[in-house]
C-alpha cells in the first residue's frame, strides 16, 4: 500500500504534460488514484498527501535511496518541480541535515581524531592506556578496555568511519524496556560463574550445614621493600600523622604518587589496610598547593611552643574545598571525628553534611572540608545553587567505591560524572581519588574515575591485611525455620566455646536489635544446660566480681539478664551509659562473648579474635523484604576480626543459607565482579541534569553516558547488559545503545511530564515537575502519579492516601504476623484510614499517623517500615507543596505544609504549638492541649503567672513565657495602589514580633508569601521572605503586583506562613469596597502602512548630509510631516530602539531653518543618555554650525548660563536644566529658548521623574507667559518616551494635541523584536545566578548566529564570571571561541596584551568582552573598538552601564531582573525604564531583520514582567513625595508667595491630572472637586509646615509665605531641605574639621549611594584600618557610613575596589557643593572656626589628603619616602611648600625626587600651576569708623604669573584649572575672601570669588558695638589647595558711635 501511495505522489509523472495546465491534471489525477486507493472515508488524509505531496515523495525517496545516482535523480527532479515546493523542501532537508548531523558528529569527531593521532603517534604516553592528562570524554573508557586493539580498521567505513555520522543516518532510535534491563538481585548480582578458592582450602558436610574452611593469606615482604618513614616527608605535614613514625606497606607505595602529584587515584585494599591515611596524604596535596610562599618550615618548628596552631595564616583556607564521601552516615561522623582532630593544626574546618543537617552559607565558606554522604552530595549538586559548593572543589575523595555494586550505585556514578564534566567545562582541575575493598575489576572502576592505570591505579590483595583473616563458610540447608534457629544458636555456641578454651573473644553479629538479647540467652542457656559457664567467666575469679558489681548500674533488662555470665549485647537502642559500659569490659578482656548489630562494625572500633555474621539476611523496608546484607556491611564486619597488636590471625565465619554460600565465597575471595546498576534509575539521573541544565538535546544524553560506569561495563561485557554480539560488533562505541538507553529515559520522563522531549529535533526542556522531583528525590513515577491524582480541595484523608500510593513505598507489603497489630493501630490514629489494614496503602498510612502520634509499636519489621516511611514523608510532602504551589492551589499547599511539619516533629494541627520547642515536658503539653478554650493567638498576651497557673506548675511559668514569646510571629500591614485595571502594586510591611533567638530559629527563617482570593482557594502570588537573624528587629518591606479579578472581588488575602513552624501564620484581607479603578487607557495610536520617506524630505543638502541611511523608518516616516512641517508640540512613544532620536531632530532641523534666533534644549533623565546625544550632535550639527553652538552643560551655574546664551543646541540633564532654570525671570538665556525637547520621558515614574516633571511644567508654565506676551518667541515642546498606557494625559499636560500624539504599541518595532523568558526557580540570588551560568551560553549559542551578543548582568563582578564562565564552556563544548568571522585573532591577541585587566586579556582572545563603570578608559575604548569591528561578538556589561554604552546587537540577554539594595537588604527588581532600554538596543537598523531578547528571571516576577513588557507603562507621578525641596526654590524666585500660589503650582503638574484618574494610587478616597481640593490644600499644608519646621521659610497668619536665609542657601546650591536642615542644627561655634566630615557624610544627597552585597563587610575591614576611628553609632549597612569611610579613604589615599572607587567618585563630587553650603550655613552663625575649618575640608577632598599631612604630598607622584627626603635636606632654605620645590637646582631636585621624566613633567606641570596670589587689601575710611556702622574693605587679588609667560600668548580660560590628580573632575579655583576676629571667633564677612588673573571684591561688615582698637584678620582660603592660604592682620580703631539707635541688619552673605 505505501509503495502505491508513493507511486501516486511522485512529482516525476505528470511534471511535462501540457504545458501549464499539466500539474492541475496531475493533482486531478492523483486525487483520484488515491480515493481508488484509500477510499472515500479517508478523504482527509488524501488533501494533506496532496498538499505535502512534493515533500512527502522527495523526503520518502531521498530516504529510500540506495545510490548516489538515484538520490541525484531525486534531487533533480524536486528541484524542477513547478510548484517551488520541492526546492523547498530539499533546501530545508539540506540545512537540517548538515546543522544535525554537524551537532552530533562534531564532538565524537573529535574524539576519534584524538583517538586515531594517539594510534599513529604511539610515543606521546605509557603503555597503551595513555596518560590521564590526555584521555578525554570516552575515549579514556575505550582507551582503558583496549577496545581499539580489539576492534582494528574493520568497522563499516574504514578509518574514516565517523559514528556521528552514522547515528544521523540510523533509523530513529527505539524505547527499551529498561525494567528488564536492570538486575533483578540489584547489589546482589552475580555474574562470576564459579569461584576458585585458594589452596589448602576444605569443605565438610555436617548435619543441618556444609562448612568451607579458607585458610589465611600470609604475605611476606620482599627485603627490598621499605617503609616511608614520616621524618621523610615534607616537615609541615608532620602534625597530620602524630604519633606515627612510619607509613604502612600500602601507605609506603603510595605516598609518592598521592602526595606529591594530582593524578587520579584508585586503591583498592583489604579493610584495615591504612586507606585513610592514604586520603589523608591526598588532602596533604591540596593543602600544600594552596601553602602560602612565606610558609617557612624553620619558622614554625621555631614558634612550635608559641602557638597552638602553628600553621595558622600559612595556608589560603579560602580558596579550597575538599569533599569527602562515605557511604553511611556513621562511617560519615567518624570520618569528621578522625579528621577534624587531625587537620585542627592547620586550620582546616571539617563538618559533616548528611540525611537532614544542612549547612548555611556562612559554614559553607568557614569550612574546607565536607564529609557527605552520596545522596547527599547528589541533590547539593544537582541544584544550581550547589555551585556555590562546588566551584572550589579541589578533591573529591570517594570512599568504599566498590558501592557501584550497590542499589546506591547509580548516586556514585551519577556525582562522578558530574565531576568529570565540570573539570572539562570550566577546565578546573578536581582530582578524583577512590578507596574501595579489594575487586577483581578495578581497572573498571580505575577507567571510570579517569585514573592513569600507569600511574594511578593500586591494587593490594588480601595478603596486605594487617591481621591475616582465617574464613569459615557455614551454608546451612535446614529448611524449618524453628530448627535452623536452634542449629544457628549451637552452631555459635561450639565456635564460641572454641574461641574461649584458646582465651578469645568473640563477636556475633545479629541484624536485629531484639535478637541481640535473644541470641545472647540463647548461648547462657545451652552454656548452663551444658555445665560449661566456667568457659565463659571462672567462678570466683576478679572478672565474675567486677560483673556482678557493674549489673547493679545497668538499664537494659536483656543485658542484666546476661551479663554476670559473661556474655553482653550492644545495639543502638541502649541508653548510653549501657553501651559504654559494654564497650569498657570488652576492651577490657571481661565479657567473652558480644552479640550485637551493625553499629557496633560502623560506629565503635571494637576488634574482636573472631567474628561469626550470623545470617545474612536483614530486613530491607525499601524491598518491604528481608534482603542479603549488602557486600559493605559483610566486610566492615569482617573488618573486626583481627585485633592488630595482639594477635597474628583473625578468624571470620559467615554463617548463610545454603544457596547463598557460593555469594559470599566469592565476594570474600576478590571474584565478584563490580556492575553497574545504572539502568533500573537512568530516568531519575537524567531529569535531574536536565534540570541542573547540563543535559539539552539527547546528543548531550548520550555523550553524558560515556562518562558513567554503566558504559564502561557495557564495553567490557556487553552480553550482560543485554546487548548481542552482532549489535556490539555493529557498535563498537555503542552508540546506538547509548541513543536507545537516553531516548528510553527522555520518554519516560515525558510521560511523567518531567521534561518535554522534541523527538524531531532532539531537545529536551525541564519542567517545573521535573524541577521539583529533582530538588527532592523523588522518582518519576511517583511524580506522574501525584500529577494525575492531585485535587486542589483535597482534605487530609485523601491527601494520606494519595501519599500512601507513592513509588517510593511499592515494595513494602503486609506480612500475616502484622495484620494483628496494624488492625490495633487503625483505631488509634487520628485520621480515618478508608482501606483495610491488610492493604499495603493502608499500611504505609497507618504507619506515617502512628509515627507523627508518636505510637509504641512491637513487630521489628514494622518499626523498619515506619522509619523508611517517616524517611520519605517530609520530602514527598515538600514535593505535593511545590506542586500545589505552581498549580495555584491553596487549601492543598497550606494542608501540605503542614504535614512536611507535622512529620518534622511529630505532632498533630490539634496539639499544642510549643511541643515544637524541645524542653516542654510532655504533662504541661497536655495541660494546655486540654485548655482548648483558649486561642493561641491570645497566649502572647498572658503573663507567666498566668501561664503557670493555667498548666498548675507555677514554675513553669516563666520559661511557658519566654516560649511563647520565641514563637515566630509577624505583624502585617500593606499598603495598596492600582497600577492599572488589571494590576494592583502591593507594599507589604512585615515586623517581626517574637524573640529572636540563634540556637532556636537559626541564622534564617523562611516565610511563604501567598496571596489569596476571595475564596481562599486560587494562589495569586507566591514569594519567600527570608528573615535573618541580623534583621530580626527591623521592619522589612517586600513589594510585588497582583492581578486584579474583573470583575472586582470583595477583598483579597494575604498569608504569611512560615516554612518551618506549625500554627505560625499571620492573615491580612485586603478589602476592596471602597477601591476605584484607574480609568481606562485609550487604545495605541497605529502604525499606517506608509511609503518610507527618503531623507532628501529634508530639503537642505547640508541635512540630509548628517544621515548615513537613505530612508526613515516607518515611525520616523508617520511622525515627520507633524515635527518638521509643523511648530506644534509633539509627543512621540515609542519602544527603545525605534529611532526616537531621529523625530528629535527633525523638530532641531525645522527650529534651525525657520528661526534664526532659534534656542533648543535637549533634556534627558540620565546624565549617560545626555552624554552619548551631546557626542553624536556635536559631531553631526556641529559640521553644519559654528563651534560653540552646540554645548553640553557642566552643573556650574555662572559657566553654563554663558554656555546657554552662545550655543543653538544645548544638551543637559533634568537637574541641571532644573537648577538654571530655577530662576529663570532673572535669567534672559532660559527665556529665549524656542525648543524644548524630553527624552525619556517615562522616567517619570522612576527616581528622577519629580525633577522632569518639575522642569516639563515649569517650561509649560513660561510657555503660557510667553503667549500672552505677543513679542516673545513662542516656546515649542517635544516629548520622547517609551509606549505609555496614559499617554494621552501626559501629551494633554505638555500641551499636544490630538494630532501632535504619536502613541505606537510596544509590538511596533522597526525591525521585529522576538522575546524569550526563560524563569528559574532558586529563591537564593547567588544561587539563581549561578544557576543561569549554563542557559546563557546555550542562549547566545543558540539565537546569535555568530552575531553580535551583549548580556547584561546584575554587578561588575558577575560581569567578569560570566564572561570566564562563557568562554570555558564553548572552549569545552564546542572547541570553539566567540571570535568574529572576520577577525583576525593575531591582532586580537596583541591588543589582549595591553589591557590592563588580566580576566580581560583571558576572554578577549575568545572573543568575548565585558565592560565596567570602574574600568580603565583605555581598556574600554579597546574593548568597543573590538566590539564594534565585529572582531569579539560577545560583550557581557553590568546593568549600571546600560546607559552609557552606545551599541547595537542582534542578541540581548538580561542575565536577572534584580539587584541588591544594601540599604533596604533586599533585592530590588530593575528599573523598568532599564530593561526597556536593554531590549531597544537588540536591534540593528539595516543590518537584522528581526532581534532578539533572552530575559532570565525568578519564577514569581515572569508574569509581571511579561505584562510590564508586552503592554504599554502605565505611569504615574511621585512629585507628591518630593515637593519640599522645588517649593522651597520657587518660594525663594517668589513664584510660590502664599498658600493658593502653591496650590496653583500644583495644577501645573502631571500629579494634578493624575488624581482624578486613579484616586486610590495617590490614597484619594474620591474623584470629586472636594475630594481633590482638600487632598491638595492638605499635601501643601504638609509641605509648608515642613519647611517652616526646617527654618527654610515662614509662614504668616495670613497664609503668606517668605523665604529664609536657610532656604535661600539650599536653593542656591541645589542642596535638600533635610541636609540644610541637619548642617544648621548639627553646627556649633566649636565644631572642628572632624565634625564637619561628620555632618558632610550625614547630607540626604548620599542616602541614595548604593550598597552593594557584601559590601558591609569590606566597609568594616577599611574602617578598621583608618587613622581617624568613626563615630560608635556608625551602622555600615547606612549609605552616609558609607559615605564618610569612602571620604577618610579618600584623605588616607587608601586602595578601593573598582566599584567603591565609582562610589567615592561621586561622593567627591556632590562634597564640594555641600561644603559650599555649609561655608554659607556656619557664616549666617558669624562663626569664624569653623568656617575656615570648612575651607580646609574642601582643600582636602579635592587634593584627597589630611589637613595634617605634609603639603608636599598634593604634588602627584610624591610619596612619603620622597617627602621624608626634602624634609631632612640640608640646603639654606628648608623645603616647606610646593614653590620651594621651584626654587630648587635641577640636580638637587633631581636627587630627591628620583623621579623619571614622564612623572617629573606632571610635577612640573602641578607645581607651575599651583596658585601663588598677591593679596592687596583696603580698610575703606579708616579713620572715621565708629561702632555699629558699615565697615568697608577693598581686596584685590592677583595671580602672580612667570615672566617666560608673560612673553607667550595666554589663554586666560584656563588660569584657575585647578590640578588635582585624585579628584574625579575638572575643576575651576575658588576663593573665600574672610574677616573674622580671631579672638571672639566671630566671622565678619565672606565672599567667594572665582580668579583668573586679577579680581577685585568688596567686602562689608558692621563695626563692633563697642568702641576700641580691635586687630581683625583677612584670611584668603583657597578651596582646592592645601598651604597656598594667606592671612592679614586688619587694625582697625573703633570711635564711640553717634547717640541715636539705628536699625542694624546683618548682609546675606553669598
Amino acid at each position: 500500500m505505501a509503495d502505491a501511495v508513493l507511486a501516486v505522489l511522485d512529482v516525476r509523472g505528470g511534471g511535462g504534460e501540457g504545458g501549464g495546465g499539466g500539474t492541475t491534471t496531475t493533482t486531478r489525477e492523483c486525487e483520484n488514484r488515491l480515493l481508488v486507493l484509500l477510499g472515500f472515508e479517508r478523504f482527509d488524509l488524501i488533501k494533506l498527501l496532496l498538499a505535502n505531496r512534493a515533500r512527502i515523495w522527495g523526503c520518502v525517496s531521498l530516504k529510500r535511496a540506495a545510490s548516489d545516482v538515484v538520490r541525484d535523480e531525486v534531487e533533480r527532479a524536486l528541484m524542477e518541480e513547478e510548484t517551488g515546493e520541492g526546492a523547498r523542501a530539499l533546501e530545508e532537508l539540506r540545512e537540517r541535515s548538515t546543522a544535525e548531523n554537524w551537532r552530533r558528529g562534531e564532538r565524537t569527531r573529535a574524539a576519534e581524531d584524538t583517538l586515531r593521532r594517539k594510534r599513529e603517534g604511539g610515543g606521546d604516553h605509557d603503555g597503551e592506556g595513555g596518560a590521564a592528562e590526555g584521555q578525554s570524554k570516552m575515549s579514556a573508557a575505550l582507551d582503558s578496555i583496549k577496545v581499539r586493539s580489539a576492534v582494528g580498521d574493520d568497522r563499516p567505513g574504514g578509518p574514516d568511519y565517523d559514528p556521528g555520522q552514522e547515528i544521523a543516518e540510523r533509523s530513529a532510535p527505539h524505547e527499551l524496556d529498561l525494567t528488564s534491563l536492570a538486575f533483578r538481585d540489584g547489589s546482589h548480582t552475580m555474574t562470576n560463574k564459579k569461584c576458585d578458592l585458594p589452596a589448602k582450602s576444605w569443605r565438610a558436610m555436617k548435619p543441618g550445614y556444609e562448612e568451607v574452611h579458607v585458610p589465611a593469606a600470609r604475605s611476606v615482604a620482599p627485603p627490598d621493600e621499605k617503609l616511608v618513614p614520616v621524618a621523610d616527608l615534607p616537615n609541615w605535614t608532620h602534625d597530620a600523622f602524630r604519633g606515627m613514625k612510619t607509613l604502612n606497606r600500602v601507605q609506603s607505595k603510595m605516598a609518592e604518587v598521592a602526595l606529591r602529584t594530582s593524578e587520579n587515584v584508585l586503591l583498592c585494599a583489604p579493610t584495615g589496610a591504612g586507606k585513610t591515611n592514604v586520603a589523608m596524604l591526598s588532602i596533604l596535596n591540596v593543602l600544600g598547593q594552596y601553602r602560602k610562599d612565606s610558609a617557612d618550615d624553620a619558622a614554625m618548628e621555631k614558634d612550635e611552643e608559641e602557638k597552638a596552631n602553628k600553621h595558622e595564616g600559612n595556608f589560603d583556607l579560602g580558596a579550597f574545598k575538599i569533599i569527602y564521601v562515605a557511604p553511611m552516615k556513621a562511617l560519615v561522623q567518624e570520618v569528621v571525628k578522625n579528621f577534624s582532630k587531625r587537620l585542627a593544626p592547620y586550620g582546616v574546618n571539617v563538618r559533616e553534611l548528611s540525611g537532614d543537617s544542612s549547612l548555611s552559607r556562612q559554614q559553607i565558606s568557614e569550612t574546607q572540608m565536607i564529609v557527605t554522604t552520596p545522596e547527599k552530595w547528589d541533590i547539593v549538586t544537582r541544584q544550581g545553587e550547589g555551585r556555590a559548593y562546588t566551584q572550589l572543589v579541589r578533591l573529591v575523595i570517594v570512599d568504599e567505591i566498590h558501592l557501584l555494586h550497590d542499589d546506591r550505585g547509580p548516586v556514585l556514578e551519577s556525582i562522578v560524572a558530574r565531576v568529570i564534566r565540570q573539570v572539562e567545562t570550566t577546565a578546573e582541575l578536581v582530582r578524583l581519588v577512590g578507596l574501595s575493598a579489594t575487586l577483581p575489576n578495578y581497572a573498571d572502576v580505575a577507567t571510570f574515575l579517569r585514573v592513569n592505570p600507569e600511574k594511578g591505579m593500586f591494587f593490594f590483595d588480601h595478603s596486605y591485611r594487617p591481621v591475616p583473616l582465617q574464613m569459615q563458610y557455614l551454608g546451612i540447608t535446614e529448611r524449618n525455620a524453628f530448627k535452623r534457629f536452634r542449629l544457628q544458636n549451637e552452631i555459635c555456641y561450639e565456635k564460641a566455646c572454641g574461641q574461649r578454651k584458646n582465651g578469645n573473644q568473640m563477636l556475633i553479629f545479629v541484624h536485629s536489635r531484639a535478637e541481640t538479647g535473644k541470641t545472647a540467652k540463647a548461648l547462657r542457656d545451652i552454656a548452663m544446660e551444658r555445665d560449661e559457664l566456667s568457659l565463659f567467666v571462672r567462678e570466683g575469679g576478679a572478672t565474675k566480681e567486677i560483673l556482678r558489681e557493674e549489673m547493679a548500674t545497668v538499664k537494659n533488662a536483656d543485658l542484666k539478664e546476661v551479663l554476670s555470665y559473661g556474655f553482653a549485647i550492644h545495639h543502638a537502642g541502649m541508653a548510653r551509659a549501657d553501651r559504654e559500659l559494654v564497650e569498657d569490659l570488652f576492651a577490657d578482656g571481661h565479657i567473652g562473648v558480644l552479640c550485637c548489630t551493625a553499629t557496633l562494625a560502623w560506629g565503635v572500633n571494637l576488634p574482636a579474635h573472631a567474628v561469626i555474621i550470623k545470617g545474612t539476611q536483614i530486613y530491607d523496608p525499601t524491598k518491604g523484604r528481608w534482603a542479603e546484607l549488602s557486600p559493605l556491611d559483610v566486610m566492615q564486619m569482617l573488618g573486626r576480626a583481627g585485633r592488630p597488636q595482639y594477635d597474628t590471625e583473625g578468624e571470620g565465619i559467615i554463617m548463610t543459607a545454603h544457596s547463598e554460600l557460593q555469594y559470599y565465597l566469592s565476594l570474600t575471595n576478590v571474584q565478584l565482579p563490580v556492575e553497574s546498576q545504572m539502568i533500573k534509575a537512568l530516568p531519575d539521573h537524567l531529569n535531574a541534569e536536565v534540570v541542573l541544565g547540563t543535559i539539552q538535546t539527547i546528543t548531550e544524553a548520550v555523550d553524558w553516558l560515556s562518562y558513567t560506569f554503566l558504559y564502561v561495563r557495557m564495553l567490557k561485557n556487553p552480553n550482560l547488559y543485554g546487548i548481542s554480539d552482532k549489535a556490539f560488533k555493529d557498535d563498537r562505541t555503542l552508540k546506538y545503545r547509548r541513543m536507545d538507553l537516553a531516548h528510553t529515559a527522555a520518554c519516560m520522563l515525558e510521560r511523567s511530564h518531567l521534561i518535554r522531549y522534541d523527538r524531531r529535533s532532539g531537545a529536551i526542556q525541564t519542567t517545573p515537575l521535573g524541577r521539583i522531583a529533582s530538588q527532592y528525590y523523588i522518582s518519576h513515577s511517583s511524580m506522574a502519579l501525584y500529577s494525575r491524582n492531585l485535587r486542589p480541595n483535597m482534605a487530609d484523608i485523601d491527601l494520606l492516601r494519595l501519599f500512601s500510593m507513592s513509588g517510593e513505598f511499592t515494595h513494602i507489603t503486609v506480612r500475616e504476623e502484622e495484620k494483628l497489630e496494624l488492625a490495633k493501630l487503625a483505631t488509634r490514629v487520628p485520621i480515618p484510614v478508608k482501606e483495610s489494614p491488610n492493604e499495603p496503602s493502608a499500611k504505609i498510612n497507618i504507619l506515617l499517623q502512628a509515627y507523627i502520634s508518636r505510637l509504641k509499636l512491637d513487630g521489628f519489621a514494622l518499626v523498619s517500615d515506619m522509619a523508611f516511611i517517616q524517611q520519605s514523608a517530609a520530602r514527598i510532602m515538600r514535593a505535593i507543596f511545590e506542586i500545589s504551589l505552581r498549580r495555584g492551589w491553596s487549601g492543598l499547599a497550606k494542608l501540605t505544609l503542614s504535614f512536611a511539619n507535622m512529620v518534622a516533629y511529630r505532632i498533630w494541627r490539634s496539639q499544642s504549638p510549643l511541643r515544637q520547642f524541645k524542653n516542654v515536658p510532655e504533662i504541661v503539653a497536655r495541660k494546655l492541649e486540654r485548655k482548648s478554650d483558649i486561642e493561641w493567638a491570645r497566649y502572647a498576651d498572658l503573663t507567666p503567672s498566668d501561664l503557670g497557673e493555667l498548666v498548675g506548675v507555677p514554675k513553669m511559668g516563666r520559661t511557658l513565657h519566654k516560649l511563647v514569646h520565641q514563637f515566630p510571629k509577624l505583624e502585617l500591614s500593606a499598603h495598596i495602589q492600582p497600577i492599572t485595571r488589571s494590576t494592583l502594586r502591593v507594599e507589604l510591611s512585615l515586623v517581626p514580633d517574637f524573640e529572636y533567638d540563634i540556637k532556636v530559629h537559626g541564622y534564617v527563617q523562611l516565610f511563604h508569601i501567598i496571596v489569596e482570593d476571595v475564596d481562599g482557594e486560587n494562589i495569586l502570588h507566591h514569594e519567600m521572605f527570608l528573615l535573618k537573624n541580623t534583621g530580626a528587629d527591623d521592619e522589612h518591606t517586600v513589594v510585588f503586583t497582583v492581578n486584579i479579578m474583573d470583575p472586582l472581588p470583595p477583598s483579597y488575602f494575604i498569608r504569611v506562613i512560615s516554612d518551618r513552624w506549625l500554627h505560625s501564620e499571620a492573615v491580612l484581607p485586603i478589602s476592596f469596597n471602597k477601591m476605584i479603578l484607574p480609568a481606562k487607557f485609550f487604545p495605541p495610536t497605529e502604525l499606517l502602512d506608509l511609503q518610507p520617506l527618503p531623507t532628501s524630505v529634508l530639503g537642505e543638502g547640508a541635512l540630509i548630509k548628517l544621515y548615513s541611511f537613505a530612508e526613515f523608518n516607518p515611525i520616523q516616516t508617520q511622525t515627520f510631516h507633524q515635527l518638521f512641517k509643523t511648530d506644534k508640540n509633539c509627543l512621540i512613544c515609542a519602544p527603545s530602539g525605534s529611532g526616537k532620536s531621529a523625530c528629535a531632530e527633525f523638530a532641531i532641523m525645522r527650529m534651525l531653518t525657520n528661526d534664526p534666533q532659534g534656542k533648543c534644549v535637549y533634556v534627558a533623565p540620565k546624565e549617560e543618555t545626555s552624554q552619548n546625544i551631546y557626542l553624536d550632535w556635536n559631531k553631526r550639527f556641529g559640521s553644519i554650525l559654528r563651534p560653540g553652538q552646540v554645548a553640553q552643560l557642566m552643573g556650574e551655574v555662572t559657566l553654563d548660563l554663558k554656555l546657554i546664551a552662545e550655543a543653538k543646541i544645548i544638551v543637559c540633564t533634568a537637574k541641571q536644566w532644573d537648577a538654571i532654570s530655577r530662576r529663570w525671570r532673572q535669567r534672559k538665556a532660559v527665556q529665549a529658548v524656542t525648543l524644548f525637547i524630553v527624552d525619556d520621558m517615562h522616567f517619570l515614574g522612576g527616581d528622577v521623574g519629580p525633577i522632569m516633571e518639575v522642569i516639563i511644567s515649569r517650561m509649560r508654565f513660561i510657555s503660557t507667559q510667553k503667549q500672552q506676551r505677543d513679542d516673545a518667541p513662542q516656546l515649542r515642546m517635544i516629548g520622547l518616551s517609551a509606549s505609555l498606557a496614559n499617554a494621552r494625559e501626559v501629551g494633554e499636560w505638555m500641551g499636544v494635541s490630538s494630532k501632535g500624539l504619536f502613541n505606537f504599541s510596544p509590538k511596533v518595532r522597526p525591525i521585529p523584536l522576538e522575546i524569550y523568558f526563560h524563569s528559574f526557580d532558586q529563591s537564593n540570588f547567588a544561587s539563581r545566578l549561578m544557576a543561569m551560568g549554563k542557559p546563557v551560553y546555550n542562549a547566545v549559542v543558540r539565537h546569535s548566529e555568530g552575531k553580535p551578543s551583549i548580556i547584561f548582568v546584575p554587578s561588575r563582578r558577575q560581569a567578569q564570571l560570566t564572561a570566564i564562565d562563557l568562554m570555558t564552556f564553548y572552549q569545552s563544548i564546542e572547541g570553539k571561541t566567540f571570535l568574529g568571522k572576520n577577525s583576525n585573532a593575531e591582532e586580537v591577541s596583541k591588543i589582549a596584551e595591553n589591557l590592563r585587566e588580566p580576566a580581560l586579556q583571558q576572554v578577549v582572545t575568545s572573543g568575548i568582552g565585558f565592560l565596567h563603570d570602574g574600568m580603565v578608559e583605555s581598556d574600554w575604548d579597546k574593548i568597543m573598538g573590538l566590539y564594534q569591528n565585529g572582531s569579539i561578538t560577545v560583550l557581557v556589561c553590568p546593568v549600571d552601564i546600560c546607559w552609557k554604552v552606545k551599541i547595537f546587537s542582534h542578541l540581548v540577554v538580561v542575565m536577572g531582573t534584580e539587584t541588591f539594595d544594601g540599604r533596604e537588604r533586599r533585592y530590588v527588581d530593575y528599573p523598568i525604564a532599564d530593561l526597556l532600554h536593554m531590549m531597544g538596543m537588540a536591534s540593528r537598523q539595516g543590518i537584522d531583520t528581526c532581534g532578539k531578547c533572552v530575559i532570565m528571571c525568578h519564577t514569581p516576577k515572569k508574569e509581571h514582567l511579561k505584562k510590564l513588557l508586552y503592554d504599554p507603562l502605565p505611569i504615574e507621578s511621585h512629585i507628591d513625595h518630593y515637593l519640599h525641596d522645588h517649593f522651597n526654590s520657587e518660594i525663594v524666585t517668589k513664584t510660590i508667595s502664599c498658600m493658593q500660589d502653591a496650590v496653583d503650582y500644583i495644577t501645573w503638574t502631571l500629579l494634578y491630572r493624575r488624581l482624578s484618574k486613579n484616586p486610590n494610587y495617590y490614597n484619594l478616597q474620591g474623584t470629586s472637586n472636594v475630594h481633590l481640593s482638600e487632598h491638595i490644600s492638605e499635601m501643601v499644608e504638609t509641605v509648608l509646615g515642613d519647611l517652616e519646621a526646617s527654618k527654610c521659610c515662614q509662614l504668616t497668619d495670613d497664609n503668606e509665605v517668605s523665604p529664609l536665609n536657610l532656604g535661600m542657601i539650599a536653593a542656591y546650591y541645589y542642596v535638600q531641605y533635610e541636609t540644610i536642615e541637619l548642617i544648621a542644627a548639627s553646627l556649633t561655634a566649636k565644631t572642628k574639621v572632624r565634625g564637619i566630615l561628620e555632618i558632610l557624610s550625614h547630607a540626604s544627597e548620599f542616602g541614595n549611594l548604593p550598597i552593594r552585597q557584601g559590601e558591609e563587610k569590606a566597609l568594616k575591614i577599611l574602617a578598621r584600618n583608618l587613622p581617624q576611628k568613626l563615630p560608635d553609632s556608625a551602622q555600615f549597612q547606612d549609605p552616609r557610613t558609607k559615605a564618610l569611610v569612602l571620604l577618610h579613604c579618600h584623605f588616607s589615599r587608601k586602595a578601593l575596589s573598582t566599584d567603591l572607587r565609582a562610589d567615592q567618585k561621586r561622593v567627591l563630587c556632590d562634597s564640594i557643593n555641600l561644603i559650599r553650603a555649609i561655608v554659607d550655613v556656619i557664616s549666617s552663625n558669624a562663626w569664624l572656626k569653623p568656617a575656615l575649618a570648612a575651607m580646609e575640608l574642601s582643600q582636602m577632598v579635592v587634593q584627597g589628603l589630611w589637613n595634617k599631612d605634609n603639603v608636599l604630598m598634593q604634588i602627584p607622584h610624591f610619596t612619603k619616602e620622597i617627602v621624608e627626603r626634602c624634609e631632612s635636606y640640608q640646603g639654606e632654605e628648608p623645603i616647606e611648600s610646593v614653590f620651594d620645590i621651584l626654587t630648587l637646582d635641577d640636580d638637587v631636585r633631581n636627587d630627591l625626587l628620583r623621579l623619571p621624566d614622564e612623572k617629573m613633567a606632571d610635577v612640573a606641570v602641578f607645581c607651575n600651576n599651583y596658585p601663588n596670589i598677591e593679596v592687596e587689601f583696603e580698610v575703606h575710611d579708616s579713620d572715621n569708623i565708629t561702632a555699629g556702622d558699615p565697615v568697608q574693605i577693598s581686596v584685590k587679588l592677583e595671580r602672580e604669573v612667570d615672566d617666560d609667560d608673560d612673553d607667550e600668548e595666554i589663554d586666560e580660560t584656563q588660569f584657575g584649572k585647578v590640578a588635582a590628580p585624585l579628584f574625579p573632575e575638572e575643576k575651576q579655583e575658588s576663593w573665600w575672601i574672610v574677616v573674622g576676629d580671631t579672638k571672639t571667633n566671630s566671622l565678619l564677612s565672606l565672599k567667594r570669588v572665582t580668579l583668573q588673573k586679577t579680581q577685585k571684591v568688596k567686602l562689608e561688615f558692621m563695626a563692633p558695638e563697642e568702641p576700641g582698637d580691635y586687630n581683625l584678620t583677612l584670611f584668603c582660603m583657597s578651596d582646592s589647595y592645601l598651604g597656598c592660604d594667606q592671612e592679614y592682620s586688619v587694625p582697625i580703631s573703633v570711635a564711640v558711635g553717634e547717640s541715636d539707635d539705628d536699625e542694624t541688619s546683618g548682609g546675606e552673605s553669598d
